[in-house]
């Protein structure tokens, strides 16, 4: 299976939508309280998929890495991220287990997203179509 190039930045979006659907309704349902802390672990999950990604982009590149831009990455993603994260968890506002849950929206959705693509058969269908069209070259 390939990874396209926007999978993360449509996956952000994906999260995106997903998390101001929970917040609409379950506000609704579940009382306020609960639902930011759900949404509040899924904006933590995305900034978390995001810095993932900017630091991966800048470590694994063609003409070699960038040591500057991955280094600021690094530094923002574990010490700064995770220490917000354990204040999240610590702090009495928020319930550990609704931050738990909304913590791993984003890879929920990324497991949902690969499975469709596998059921749906879309990379198998790709890959046929770029060996028609060269053989039609």
């Amino acid at each position: 299976m390939r990874i396209e190039a926007n999978f993360v930045s449509r996956t952000l979006r994906t999260t995106g939508l997903v998390a101001l659907l929970s917040l609409a309704f379950g506000s609704f349902y579940y009382g306020f309280k609960p639902t930011l802390s759900v949404f509040t672990g899924i904006v933590w999950g995305m900034i978390n998929l995001y810095f993932l990604s900017l630091l991966v982009r800048s470590s694994l590149r063609p003409e070699g890495a960038d040591k500057a831009s991955a280094l600021i990455f690094l530094f923002i993603k574990f010490p700064l991220l995770y220490l917000s994260g354990y204040f999240l968890m610590t702090n009495d506002y928020f319930d550990p287990l609704l931050l738990v849950i909304g913590f791993t929206v984003s890879l929920l959705i990324i497991v949902l997203k690969a499975a469709g693509r596998a059921l749906l058969k879309l990379d198998y269908f790709e890959e046929n179509d770029k060996k028609e069209s060269l053989r039609s070259a």
